[in-house]
C-alpha cells in the first residue's frame, strides 16, 4: 500500500468512526500497536480502536472495499501475535462493558471484555463461569477456541458457557448466533475461533459459585518425578469438584520448582480431604492453599504472563501423563534458558468430557492432560535459545501424544497440527468458513483460514 492510500484509509476511518484511529508516524501509535507478547513487533498501517458495533462495522467496511487486509485485536493475548497484520487492526480493547444478569445467571460481554471484566462483577453476585487461568486474557478469543482452566470438571470449556453471540460476517451483515438464532454459526464458534466473523457481545451462562478451595505448593525440583507420578494418581479418581494444575515454575531460590495448584469448587470441608493427598507429595518448600473467591485465585499465574516479556510457546496433548512424558518434563525444567518460563498441565475431565464430540467445533472430549511450554523472556536474553527449547519439549512430547493440538497455543505455522485437532469436525469448519466468509478475510485460526 503507497502512503498516499494508507492516508485516504486513514481519513476515511476518521471521518466515519467515532473512536481513535492511528496510522503509523502518529504519537500513539506504538502503543497502540503493542499487545502481550514483547516479542511481536508488527507495524499496521491503521489501528482503529472501535468503542461500539457501529464502529466496528464500519472499519470492516472500509478495510474491504479499499482492499485493505485486516485482523481483529480483542484482548491482544495471542502469542502469534495474529491480532497485529500489515493492514487495518480493528482493536476492541476499548469495548469491555459487562453486564450481569443475577436472575437470569447470564453476563453479556463485549467483543473487548477481559476475564477479569466478567468474574469480578459475577463473584460479587455470588456467582462464576468456566475461564482460562489468567485474568488479563481477552474473555471472547479464549473462549472461541476452547477456555481450559480451573472449574472444567464442574462447568466445563469456556466455550460450553457459551450461550450465544452478536456476531459481525466478513460482509458486514449482523448475525445473532445461537441455538436460537443462526445454530451453524452456533456450532462453528464454539471451537472454531473468531475465523467466521467478528464477535461484538456475547452471553455466558453463570453458575452459583462461592468460595472456592484453591492455591499452589511448590516442591523443589529433585522431587519432582515423584511429585508428578502423584499427581497423575490423584486426578485419576479426582471428582468433577476437583481439578488440578501442575508443572513447573520458577522457585524461591531461582531453580525451578514443581508445581501443583488445585481448585475445588464444591462443599469446603469435603474440598479440604479431596485436596490432602496433594500436599503430601513431598516436602513442600512454598506455597499454600485455601478458600478464596474465584478472581482471587486466578491471579496466581499473572507473574508469570506479564505485558510485554517475550514468549514463545508450545503444546501437546497427552491422553495420560506417562512416566516418560514426567521425565520429559523435569528435565525441560531444569534445563530451561529462562527462569521466567513455565510448564503447564491442564486437566481434562468431568462435564467437559460429557459433551458429543459433534456437539461443538471442539472435537477432543476425552480425558487428557494439555501441556503448555512456555519460554518467557526479556531482551538481551538469547531469543532462539528460548524458543529452541520450546521446539525441543514439544518435539519431546510428541510420541504418545494425540493428534492435533489446543488452536488458542499452536501458532500461525501449526496450521496442519490445527486441523488434525478438530478429527471428524474439519470438514464441517471448512464449509461453515466457506459459507461465511467465502473471501478468507478472517485468519484467526491457521487451518481454517480459506
Amino acid at each position: 500500500m503507497t502512503q498516499t492510500t494508507s492516508s485516504e484509509v486513514c481519513a476515511r476511518l476518521r471521518a466515519h468512526v467515532r473512536g481513535h484511529v492511528w496510522q503509523q508516524g502518529d504519537d500513539g501509535y506504538d502503543d497502540a500497536r503493542r499487545v502481550w507478547n514483547g516479542a511481536v513487533d508488527r507495524r499496521p498501517v491503521v489501528v482503529v480502536r472501535c468503542v461500539d458495533t457501529d464502529d466496528v462495522r464500519t472499519a470492516l467496511l472500509v478495510a474491504r472495499e479499499s482492499g485493505v487486509p485486516l485482523t481483529v485485536r480483542g484482548g491482544g493475548h495471542d502469542w502469534g501475535g495474529r491480532a497485529l497484520g500489515d493492514g487495518v487492526v480493528l482493536d476492541l480493547s476499548a469495548m469491555r462493558g459487562v453486564d450481569i444478569d443475577r436472575g437470569a445467571r447470564v453476563a453479556v460481554a463485549q467483543g473487548g471484555a477481559l476475564v477479569a471484566d466478567v468474574v469480578d462483577p459475577a463473584a460479587a453476585h455470588g456467582l462464576g463461569t468456566a475461564t482460562a487461568v489468567v485474568r488479563t486474557v481477552g474473555m471472547a478469543g479464549m473462549t472461541l477456541a476452547g477456555g481450559y482452566g480451573g472449574l472444567v470438571g464442574r462447568f466445563g470449556l469456556a466455550l460450553d458457557n457459551l450461550l450465544s453471540a452478536e456476531v459481525l460476517l466478513p460482509d458486514g451483515t449482523r448475525v445473532h448466533a445461537g441455538a436460537d438464532g443462526d445454530p451453524e454459526l452456533y456450532w462453528a464458534l464454539r471451537g472454531g475461533g473468531g475465523n467466521f466473523g467478528i464477535v461484538t457481545s456475547a452471553r455466558y451462562r453463570l453458575r452459583a459459585l462461592g468460595p472456592v478451595l484453591g492455591g499452589m505448593v511448590l516442591y523443589p525440583l529433585d522431587q519432582a518425578v515423584q511429585v508428578l507420578r502423584g499427581y497423575r494418581d490423584v486426578i485419576a479418581s479426582a471428582p468433577d469438584e476437583l481439578t488440578v494444575m501442575a508443572g513447573f515454575v520458577g522457585g524461591p531460590t531461582g531453580q525451578a520448582a514443581a508445581y501443583i495448584a488445585p481448585t475445588w469448587c464444591g462443599d469446603l470441608e469435603t474440598g479440604e480431604a479431596a485436596i490432602a493427598p496433594l500436599l503430601r507429595l513431598g516436602t513442600p518448600v512454598g506455597g499454600g492453599v485455601g478458600p478464596m473467591p474465584y478472581p482471587d485465585l486466578i491471579r496466581m499465574f499473572e507473574a508469570g504472563a506479564q505485558p510485554g516479556q517475550h514468549y514463545a510457546l508450545g503444546t501437546r496433548w497427552l491422553p495420560t501423563l506417562t512416566d516418560g512424558a514426567i521425565d520429559v518434563l523435569a528435565e525441560a525444567a531444569s534445563t530451561w534458558p529462562s527462569s521466567s518460563s513455565l510448564l503447564a498441565l491442564h486437566h481434562f475431565h468431568g462435564a467437559a468430557t460429557w459433551v458429543a464430540p459433534e456437539a461443538t467445533a471442539f472435537a477432543l472430549r476425552q480425558e487428557h492432560v494439555l501441556a503448555e511450554v512456555i519460554a518467557a523472556w526479556r531482551p538481551p536474553a538469547d531469543a532462539a535459545a528460548n524458543r529452541a527449547w520450546v521446539e525441543r519439549v514439544a518435539t519431546a512430547l510428541a510420541p504418545g501424544a494425540l493428534p492435533g493440538g489446543y488452536p488458542n497455543i499452536l501458532g500461525p505455522a501449526d496450521a496442519d497440527r490445527v486441523r488434525l485437532g478438530f478429527g471428524a469436525n474439519a470438514d464441517r469448519l471448512l464449509a461453515a468458513k466457506r459459507r461465511y466468509d467465502p473471501d478468507g478475510v478472517l485468519t484467526a485460526i491457521a487451518s481454517l483460514a480459506t
